[in-house]
């Protein structure tokens, strides 16, 4: 058994192995091959698989357990584990008897230079230094969870920005009396910033706008803010050569992820898997 073709289409993991259904019955045991995966094994499993509720954490650590009993069947099948219980091998995680059987069976292409230079070309974005801006701004703040104050927060804010679109000059009078942000001390003046710094919503806006004062309020969690850029300095692209062995690097491992991922898909397909359904892609490049 093993993967012979990549496609660099192919899904994810999460994505190429979707979980259908799970035993909600009393009795919500599994059996992989015929062993037993029992609810005390989901529930103790679930501690490692924070989700949004019980019942996805079931599924993930159920999930989890499934595929680390493929892995040490078919391990002990080719003989790369000892199969007798209670032996150090039956304790090996499924990141360990991933890589065991990974080295064994799965083939995975190494990824050319040509490759990664058409990569580099395909995504210029991914590759420029970040841009580099002076910004002055007024924040109006108000509790992301209280309405009242938000609509007040924002009739305020737009206010100001309206007196500072008539008057630019009073933008540090108006921060330094309205801003609830220690910059008001400073007319506002957050000096340079580059992406990662400030909020998210926050610098969206402002990595997109031009020099000068943006012409809108921009909302945030933290209330509504009033920003005027100084001067903003665009990323540079970096040059290929310095980034090659990195993209070398990211390819092979998203390359190997894939084929991972297809081997998994065949274990799954080819095993008698009760109590619990996968929904396995049909995908013609799982040989």
């Amino acid at each position: 058994m093993s993967v012979t073709e990549f496609d660099p289409k192919t899904t994810t993991l999460e994505d190429a192995i979707a979980i259908t259904t799970i035993n909600t019955d009393k009795n919500p045991d599994i059996y992989i091959n015929g062993v037993n995966i029992s609810e005390a094994d989901i529930l103790a499993e679930m501690q490692y698989h924070p989700a949004q509720d019980q019942r996805s954490a079931m599924i993930v650590a159920a999930e989890s357990l499934i595929i680390t009993e493929l892995f040490k069947q078919r391990c002990q099948t080719l003989g790369l584990i000892n199969s007798s219980a209670g032996s150090e091998e039956q304790k090996l995680t499924e990141d360990q008897l991933s890589e065991l059987l990974v080295d064994k069976e799965v083939d995975i292409p190494r990824v050319t230079d040509d490759e990664c230079e058409r990569y580099y070309q395909a995504n210029p974005e991914r590759f420029h230094t970040s841009p580099l801006l002076e910004v002055d701004h007024i924040l109006i703040a108000a509790d992301k969870e209280d309405l009242d104050q938000r609509a007040e927060a924002k009739e305020l804010a737009q206010g100001l920005l309206d007196q500072i679109k008539n008057k630019p000059h009073t933008f540090a009078e108006q921060a330094k009396k309205h801003s609830m942000c220690p910059s008001k001390e400073h007319g506002g003046s957050l000096g340079q910033i580059t992406k990662g710094q400030t909020v998210q919503e926050f610098e969206r806006v402002l990595f997109l706008s031009p020099e000068g004062l943006v012409p809108s309020i921009i909302e945030s969690r933290y209330g509504y803010h009033i920003a005027n850029i100084h001067r903003k300095v665009e990323g540079n692209l970096i040059p290929y050569e310095t980034l090659e062995n990195k993209i070398k690097i990211y390819l092979d491992e998203k390359v190997r992820r894939r084929a991972v991922s297809q081997y998994i898909q065949l274990l799954i397909s080819d095993a008698d898997i009760r109590g619990f359904e996968f929904e396995v892609s049909d995908s013609p490049l799982v040989q």
